[in-house]
């Protein structure tokens, strides 16, 4: 890669050369015919990674603008949205909604645990909520969402389910056609952004609606969006040549060799390795006395939030191992200082890991923290092996 320094924070993630040359192809017309094929081409990829018979957006924005995109065009004014909350991202929901008049609800974990179904359904048995939201892995905590248990619960109660994959879309299963118990009982809205998982460059919302998402949008008539109106956009997705709002070409050109990328990994190969990442780089860091806020068995694939060791000061740690080329992230809201979160998604590799592990070592060494390299460095290599086999 041309990465200088290793970038594992919970997105942006590295960034492998075929896609950084596509990123610096010549830019064309947004309606020249040669770019409007790798478009149309981008929209068909991204229907079959997500297996949906609906619509797919992939339009210039972020992954917030793709959770807006999910709210405004299926909740009405004054209807109820139920949010599940796993963390900061799974709260955002709300503001997001209440901004549009929605009556929002939130069922909000303990950060690094997950939602109980029995609360959901429990919480659904009261009736009338449009949709609900999921948070496939939160980005702040490292929990990742049970949808086998979620779903059924949720479609048994007459809502549409809403999941954001920003951090896990490329990484986890998120079939769109997957029949959850019944043939009716599947994802409704899958959204997420480029930067994460799908290893491109921030500047893209991507979301996928399946039929009954698409119903839900007619249903509402107006609604008090433009941008963000999926009615806008079903034409240019369907046929890219035409116009709404000018695309990020260059950014499409990246995406879809990315979407080539993932689809010829294949969807089972790319999530058996980042499980195997997430537990091989968490039992490495525990060596290191460092513990995982959420227990492997709710920990998300793509990233994990560790706490530090006693005597540990983030920003004085963080900036020596910045130092050493690798960068993480700082924890949020109340974890601030306390934690930091660490990627290991998309294009990330063995290697990368691993040089990782030994440089956070070797900065905990130096800032008083002594730990053993060599252990953790074994852990990791052992539990990678475990995996390859």
């Amino acid at each position: 890669m041309r990465n200088k320094e290793l970038l594992l924070v919970p997105g942006p993630t590295p960034v492998v050369a075929e896609i950084y040359d596509a990123l610096a192809s010549e830019t064309r017309g947004h309606t020249d015919p040669r770019f409007v094929s790798i478009y149309k081409n981008a929209i068909e990829q991204t229907k079959k990674l997500l297996q949906t018979d609906g619509e797919v957006f992939v339009i210039a924005g972020s992954g917030t603008l793709a959770m807006e995109m999910a709210i405004v065009n299926t909740v009405g004014k004054g209807e109820k949205l139920l949010v599940i909350s796993h963390g900061y991202f799974g709260d955002r929901f709300t503001p997001l909604a209440k901004a549009y008049g929605i009556h929002v609800e939130v069922l909000q974990a303990e950060w690094g645990k997950q939602v109980e179904v029995s609360a959901v359904e429990e919480k659904l048995a009261e009736g009338d909520f449009k949709a609900v939201t999921i948070t496939h892995a939160d980005t702040s905590t490292g929990v990742v969402s049970d949808l086998d248990a979620l779903v059924p619960v949720i479609k048994k109660g007459g809502a549409l389910v809403i999941l954001d994959g920003v951090v896990a879309t490329a990484a986890l299963d998120e079939n769109m056609s997957k029949e959850y118990g019944r043939p009716d009982y599947k994802l409704d809205i899958v959204l997420t952004g480029s930067q994460k998982a799908i290893g491109v460059p921030p500047g893209l919302a991507i979301i996928a609606f399946n039929q009954s998402a698409l119903k839900a949008r007619e249903a509402l008539g107006s609604i008090p969006a433009y941008y963000s109106d999926i009615k806008n956009w079903i034409p240019v997705m369907n046929d890219p040549g035409k116009y709404f709002a000018t695309p990020p070409v260059n950014l499409i050109y990246a995406y879809d060799v990315a979407m080539n990328i993932v689809l010829e990994e294949g969807m089972t190969k790319r999530e058996a390795r980042h499980v195997a990442y997430g537990c091989a780089i968490r039992a490495a860091l525990s060596t290191y006395g460092m513990v995982a806020l959420a227990e492997e068995a709710v920990a998300a694939p793509t990233l994990s939030c560790l706490l530090y060791p006693e005597g540990v000061e983030d920003a004085k740690f963080r900036v020596k191992l910045a130092e050493k080329g690798v960068i993480v992230a700082g924890a949020l809201a109340h974890l601030a200082g306390k934690a930091f979160r660490i990627g290991h998604m998309g294009s990330t590799n063995p290697a990368m890991l691993e040089e990782a592990v030994r440089l956070i070592g070797e900065t905990l060494n130096e800032v008083g923290c002594i730990v053993d390299i060599e252990q953790a460095t074994a852990c990791l290599q052992e539990r990678l092996a475990i995996v390859a086999k």
